[in-house]
């Protein structure tokens, strides 16, 4: 990244799950302070806050200022709050936009909060509100909804590459073994394959313990110019929107994404030692080995073969438990991506740590349009100390 170097000091959370019984208020607030905590730092401390959330005004009833509602409870006013809206890559976009600030030498430390309260004891609404993060034009006309787009993707991948229900039933299960451990997570629970393949389908090849679930839920991190513990160092924050593929082999959005990314950060994928990436259908994880370059087209079963993606393997994926395991609260999910690869990189990660992390990545992406998602987000992370 141009300019001053950006550092992750500090992160905090409110577990993900169904809380009805929780306001969004008291869900960002649980995480917020967390993460000042978990900084060494009080809110005199912070020069500016991003909040990220995508469905508040649908399902939760507040509009334009979410985030200045979530601070005030906890003290904090008087500085800049930024609202970040941008689907399933709100929090993403919102670190993003706190890097770009504290890099330029505008700010010397960001608080940043994603949250989203999604179980509102009606799962339709819910799932219209979800339907709106694509052009509601198009997709309206042609009757489709998310599951039915990611079924599309995960049967094209399965045309190129040699990689079928067994692998999907194998991801599944690997995430939630990952999980376990996760004090975040929505989904503590091993899973077998059986059982994955037992489950309902939605949209085939898509079944119903392949998808990630509705969440609530918050993550938050303090972001600084200064190195904190483990000096959790920001090396790249890419974002792109989704392309205009209009020549033959043109490149799809999260590659666009990635390629800045390792670019800014001066490595390629083969120097990572972990990856949190967006799998809202488990599948997808298995596109995004493509996509981020983690393998060449082709290869994808042999990764899987090699069983490269799961702890102990040369290059873990979604260690956290990922979408599908850890949970999907919108708005927090790209935030608690890097949450996962900061507790990784200082080696606070548990049961579920990648000795000697010192490369991480983290790709979120939100929305659709055209072939691609809206908008694709990834992040390089690297430990210093």
């Amino acid at each position: 990244m141009k300019g001053r170097h950006v550092y992750i000091n500090g992160v905090g959370f409110h577990p993900f799950g169904r809380f009805p019984d929780k306001s969004l208020k008291t869900l960002a607030a649980t995480a917020a302070l967390a993460a000042l905590d978990d900084a060494g730092i009080g809110i005199s401390g912070i020069d500016a806050a991003l909040c990220a959330n995508a469905y508040s005004g649908l399902l939760n009833g507040q509009e334009s200022i979410r985030g200045e509602t979530w601070l005030r409870g906890i003290g904090l006013g008087a500085i800049p709050v930024m609202n970040v809206e941008n689907a399933c890559a709100s929090g993403s976009t919102a670190v993003h936009l706190a890097c770009m600030g504290i890099a330029s030498g505008n700010y010397d430390t960001v608080l940043v909060v994603g949250a989203e309260k999604m179980f509102v004891n009606d799962t339709g609404r819910t799932l219209a509100a979800l339907a709106n993060s694509a052009d509601t034009e198009v997709m309206g006309n042609i009757g489709m909804q998310f599951s039915a787009v990611d079924a599309i993707r995960v049967r094209e991948m399965m045309a190129e590459e040699d990689v079928g229900a067994e692998a999907f039933e194998w991801i599944t299960m690997k995430n939630h073994d990952h999980a376990v451990s996760n004090p975040i997570a929505q989904y503590r629970k091993p899973i077998s394959m059986e059982q994955v393949r037992a489950s309902r389908m939605i949209a085939d090849p898509i079944r119903l313990l392949m998808c990630s679930a509705i969440s609530d839920g918050a993550a938050a991190l303090v972001i600084s110019s200064q190195p904190g513990r483990g000096g959790v160092r920001v090396r790249a924050s890419a974002l792109t929107s989704s392309p205009w593929r209009l020549a033959p082999g043109a490149l799809p959005g999260p590659t666009l994404a990635a390629d800045k990314a390792y670019a800014q950060a001066g490595i390629g994928p083969s120097d990572l030692d972990l990856a949190e990436v967006h799998d809202a259908v488990s599948p997808a994880e298995l596109m995004h080995y493509r996509e981020l370059r983690f393998c060449e087209d082709g290869e994808v079963a042999k990764f899987v073969a090699e069983r490269a993606s799961a702890l102990g393997g040369r290059l873990p994926v979604n260690p956290s438990g990922g979408l599908n395991s850890r949970g999907h609260p919108v708005g927090a999910t790209g935030v608690a991506q890097l949450l996962e690869l900061t507790l990784q990189l200082r080696g606070d990660a548990g049961a579920r740590q990648v000795p000697g992390a010192r490369l991480a990545l983290a790709h979120n992406s939100g929305g659709w349009i055209g072939e691609d998602p809206a908008v694709s987000a990834v992040h390089i992370l690297e430990r210093t100390a």
